[in-house]
């Protein structure tokens, strides 16, 4: 039977579900787009500000030296400690609907950061799939190389020993000994990739792969039918969703710019005590308290609003056209990963026949040059074609199980909860709860 994808390596197991586990745990670009997303949370309570009061707590002291000079040109001076202590309080009521809208375009921006967020999820266990199977792929391709290179060496020997007895010539020993510096070139070749593919494992998942076990794929997670595919994919991917919020957004920053055009009214109230404010008038200290409203109305203001309003239209216009091009992209990368979906079945099953046909026949041609029927070339021939079959039998069952994650991808579906993996899911919104209406507090959520 033709090599599979049966990884070697220390005896701890470790299967594709646990290593997407630990990628979704620990990889830093998700934990840093999930850093992200708890800033982008933020600008919804700064976006609230709008409907709080703001108090000034205000106080001043020091020294004044007064020096005042009478009709009777008789100086008077003293030297004073003055201070003041008071509180404004102001509340805007009123501002054109700016902070209304300002809250909408907030959370608008949260939605969209969310599927930003996801589609980031999406990517990392992709490429934990895609590190998962190319480690597994080149580990069952040094086994193959290294199972050549055997078998090479075997051949070698069998032509050294033919050619003493003087049944071959010394071309067929040439040919034995360029066929194993050949397969020589291979194992070293594979044993890079290897240690390339150890690497970037180490970098997508977070620690040195184990004793891999080999995966199956998913097709049972996406749809059935390519129409129905990307159906799905136009409607629930991230990608697209997140292009709709954007809309969303700048539809709202529209109206957030046109408020500048409208009348802003506010009350503000304030007490305030001083002691020695003026020496002249004989007062030793004042009261004060007052309320008081105003109301701003926008004559000119050198065209900022009319040009703001203008430029949240044009990016409005942009934000939609981005939308569409989303789409467009996720029907094309649906249809893409569909097809090539499809087409590893096929390469998968030709794969299969091909191994078990090589090794027929080599066996058959092994039989043959016993007998004198067949060259030392024709042996090489034969076992270099069954050395081919397997390493693209190894490459088709890589292929075939990434496909099917990439298929899932495409559709929006490749995460935690359509998987079932076995660690809990990152709720952004639990998060944004706990900062929407806090008042106050420096310390996150989390403690920082």
């Amino acid at each position: 039977m033709g090599a599979t994808l049966l990884g070697a390596g220390p005896l701890r197991a470790e299967t594709l579900a646990d290593a997407m586990v630990k990628a979704y745990q620990s990889n830093p670009q998700l934990n840093a787009d999930r850093a992200r997303q708890r800033g982008t949370d933020e600008n919804v309570p700064q976006a609230l500000v709008g409907y709080r009061p703001q108090v000034v707590a205000s106080l001043s002291a020091g020294l004044q030296a007064v020096r005042n000079t009478l009709p009777d040109n008789t100086i008077q001076g003293a030297t004073l400690r003055p201070w003041t202590i008071g509180v404004t309080v102001s509340q805007v009521l009123f501002n054109g609907f700016k902070t209304a809208n300002s809250v909408r375009v907030a959370e608008f921006q949260v939605l969209s950061g969310r599927e930003a967020l996801r589609n980031t999820g999406q990517g990392v266990l992709l490429d934990a799939v895609t590190a998962y199977m190319n480690v597994m792929a080149n580990q069952a391709l040094v086994e193959a190389q290294r199972t050549n290179v055997s078998v090479l060496r075997e051949i070698q020997a069998t032509t050294k020993k033919r050619l003493d007895a003087g049944d071959v010539t010394p071309t067929d020993t040439a040919q034995a000994e360029a066929r194993l510096s050949r397969g020589l070139a291979d194992l070293n070749a594979s044993e890079v990739a290897l240690a390339i593919s150890r690497a970037t494992y180490v970098q997508v998942i977070g620690e040195p792969p184990g004793q891999l076990v080999a995966p199956t794929p998913v097709d049972r997670f996406s749809p059935s039918t390519m129409p129905a595919s990307i159906e799905t994919a136009t409607h629930d991917h991230p990608a697209v969703l997140g292009a709709g919020y954007d809309v969303d957004t700048a539809q709202t920053t529209i109206k957030a710019a046109e408020g500048s055009l409208l009348p802003t009214v506010g009350v503000q109230a304030s007490a305030s005590r001083s002691k020695e404010s003026d020496s002249t008038l004989g007062t030793f200290g004042t009261d004060q308290a007052s309320i008081l409203g105003q109301i701003n109305v926008p004559i000119y203001d050198g065209g900022t609003a009319a040009s703001q309003t203008r430029q949240a239209k044009e990016l409005a216009s942009q934000s939609r056209l981005v939308l569409e091009q989303v789409r467009n992209q996720s029907r094309t990368a649906v249809v893409s990963a569909w097809v090539s979906n499809e087409g590893t079945k096929v390469a998968l099953t030709a794969a299969e026949s091909e191994v078990k046909a090589a090794d027929v026949a080599l066996q058959g041609v092994r039989r043959e040059a016993a007998g004198g029927q067949r060259t030392t070339i024709d042996v090489l021939n034969a076992q270099q074609d069954l050395t081919n079959a397997r390493s693209r039998q190894i490459a088709a069952q890589r292929d075939r199980v990434i496909a099917s994650y990439t298929l899932l991808s495409a559709v929006g579906r490749l995460d935690v909860r359509t998987l079932n993996l076995n660690t809990p899911d990152y709720l952004p919104e639990v998060h944004y709860h706990q900062v929407r209406d806090a008042w106050h507090g420096l310390r996150t959520p989390s403690g920082q």
